[in-house]
């Protein structure tokens, strides 16, 4: 989707045509955008953060439980995965309805083997978002400057 300026600053086209076909065109309706994989999943967003002490990774994953993710650390490789699969059936005289979902993700990240403390990584599911503390280690972290004495 690109910005374009039209009718000099005039909210409506000339043509009215043209709203028309610029609002179903707009990134809204095209499923093949970023937020989206391959495989027309949703991907979940992602927030990281840095402060002197550690990494923080949050994860948006409503509807899921604590049991539904999976995360494994290969090196120095950080995968973070999930699969939930729904499925409900209501029955009566008159008919039978089925339901059923299938949810799943996986999103990885390459950690600094000598910035991130891997023994003491602790994950925590709360309020539909996965939030993991990566620690850095006692040498990776920033200290306050020296100061040196003139003499």
């Amino acid at each position: 989707m690109s910005i374009e300026k039209r009718n000099n600053g005039n909210l409506l086209p000339a043509n009215p045509r043209t709203l028309f076909d610029d609002f179903f065109s707009r990134e809204l309706f095209n499923w093949g955008n970023n937020n989206y994989s391959s495989t027309r999943t949703t991907l979940p967003s992602v927030n990281i953060m840095e402060n002197p002490e550690n990494f923080v990774v949050e994860v948006a994953a409503p509807g899921m439980e604590k049991q539904d993710f999976q995360i494994s650390l290969e090196g120095n490789l950080l995968t973070i995965s999930s699969s939930k699969k729904n499925h409900t059936e209501d029955q009566n005289d008159n008919y039978t309805r089925r339901e059923f979902s299938y949810q799943a993700f996986q999103r990885s990240f390459e950690l600094a083997r000598d910035v991130v403390d891997e023994e003491h990584i602790q994950a925590k599911y709360e309020n539909g978002v996965l939030k993991l503390i990566i620690p850095k280690k006692e040498e990776a972290k920033k200290r306050p400057p020296k100061l040196i004495e003139i003499q």
